[in-house]
C-alpha cells in the first residue's frame, strides 16, 4: 500500500531536482574516454513545440508514423489547389481557334472525284476545250449553271483599280432575271409595257424595308434615288442597289428593263481580285457557251482600269455547279479574243 509524502520532504526533493539541474547547465562539456564530446540533448523551442504539436493533433496519433502521413496529404492538398488555379487561369486565357482541316478523302463525293479524273491538272485547255469538258464533267442532277471565274492583277482596295461594269450575253444565263422598277409617272408606264414584274414607289419601299425582295434586279430613275437611300443597308449588302455605273440608274427605265430581260448581268472583282460570272447553262450549246464567254470576256477587257499594270488577266478557270475547276489558257484566249475584235 502507498504511502503518502509528507509536504515537507516533497519540497526538500523539488529543491534537490532544481540544484541538479543547474549544475547539469553549469558543468563543462562532457568528454568520452577518447576526448571526443557528448553533444547536449536538444532542446526544442517553443514554436517548434508548438508546431510538433499541431502535427500531431492533425495526424490523431503520436508517432513518426502518423507525422509523416499527416505531412503528405497536406503536400497533397497544396499541390491539387495548385493544380486547380492552374486549370482556372487557363480557362480565363483566350485560346487560338483550331483549324479544322479538310479530309482529303472526303472533301468530295463520288461523283465530283469521278468527273475529276477526267481532268488533268497538269494542263491549261483553250476556252472551247474547257467549255466542252465543264459540260461533260456536270455532276448535278439539274440543269447547272457553267462559269468563268476571271483572276485580275488589279488592287480592289484601291479606288482608282475597281474594276465594275455589265454585259449584255447573247443567249442570256438560261434563268428568268425578275425586275424592279422604282418609279413613277410616265417612267412607270413605260416599264410596265417593256415588261417589268414589279412597279412602284412607297409600297415597293415599304417591301423592301420589311425584307421582301421578290427580284433579281432594281432599276430606278435618277430623282428617285434620295428615297432609296433609306434601304440601302437591305439592298446594298445583296448587290441590289441601282448604280449608274451597271445601267440601273437610268431616265430610260424601258431600255434597262429590256436588257436585263435579254440577258444582262453586272460583276465586279471580289477581295481577291476575282470575277466570277455566270455564262449560261449546262444544257446550252457550245456555240453558245462560247457566244456568251467571248462577250463576258470583252466586258473585261474594257473595264480595264487605267491604273492598271502589267499583265491585266492573270488566270481564267470554267467549271459547272458543284463540279471541279478546269484551267483556261488565260494568254492564248484573250490574244484570240482581242484579234476578233479587230
Amino acid at each position: 500500500m502507498a504511502t503518502k509524502k509528507n509536504p515537507a520532504e516533497t519540497k526538500v526533493e523539488d529543491e534537490m531536482i532544481q540544484e541538479v539541474e543547474e549544475i547539469r547547465e553549469d558543468a563543462p562539456e562532457a568528454e568520452l574516454p577518447d576526448g571526443t564530446p557528448v553533444a547536449k540533448e536538444e532542446t526544442e523551442t517553443p514554436e517548434e513545440t508548438e508546431e510538433a504539436d499541431s502535427k500531431v493533433a492533425k495526424a490523431g496519433k503520436h508517432s513518426a508514423k502518423a507525422l509523416r502521413e499527416a505531412e503528405a496529404e497536406e503536400a497533397r492538398l497544396e499541390a491539387k489547389e495548385h493544380r486547380a488555379e492552374t486549370e482556372a487561369a487557363e480557362d480565363e486565357a483566350p485560346k487560338a481557334p483550331k483549324r479544322q482541316l479538310p479530309n482529303p478523302l472526303h472533301q468530295h463525293g463520288k461523283k465530283y472525284r469521278k468527273a475529276a479524273e477526267l481532268i488533268d491538272k497538269t494542263k491549261v485547255y483553250t476556252l472551247d476545250e474547257a467549255l466542252e469538258l465543264a459540260q461533260k464533267t456536270a455532276t448535278t442532277k439539274f440543269d447547272g449553271s457553267v462559269e468563268l471565274h476571271v483572276n485580275l492583277s488589279v488592287d480592289p482596295r484601291q479606288a482608282d483599280q475597281m474594276v465594275r461594269s455589265s454585259v449584255v450575253l447573247p443567249h442570256g444565263t438560261g434563268k428568268t432575271i425578275r425586275v424592279a422598277v422604282f418609279a413613277d409617272g410616265k417612267a412607270a408606264d413605260d416599264a410596265k409595257a417593256a415588261g417589268a414584274d414589279l412597279i412602284g414607289t412607297d409600297k415597293l419601299l415599304a417591301d423592301i424595308e420589311k425584307g421582301k425582295l421578290d427580284f433579281d434586279m432594281l432599276v430606278a430613275t435618277p430623282d428617285k434615288m434620295a428615297a432609296l437611300g433609306k434601304v440601302a443597308k437591305v439592298l446594298g449588302p445583296r448587290g441590289l442597289m441601282p448604280n449608274p455605273k451597271s445601267g440601273t440608274v437610268t431616265p430610260d427605265v424601258a431600255k434597262a428593263v429590256k436588257d436585263a430581260k435579254a440577258g444582262k448581268v453586272e460583276f465586279r472583282i471580289d477581295k481577291q481580285a476575282i470575277v466570277h460570272q455566270i455564262i449560261g447553262k449546262v444544257s446550252f450549246t457550245p456555240e453558245n457557251l462560247r457566244a456568251n464567254a467571248d462577250a463576258f470576256l470583252s466586258a473585261i477587257m474594257k473595264a480595264k482600269p487605267a491604273a492598271a499594270k502589267g499583265t491585266y488577266v492573270k488566270a481564267i478557270s470554267a467549271a459547272t455547279s458543284m463540279g471541279p475547276g478546269i484551267k483556261v489558257d488565260a494568254a492564248a484566249t484573250i490574244s484570240e479574243i482581242s484579234t476578233r475584235k479587230k
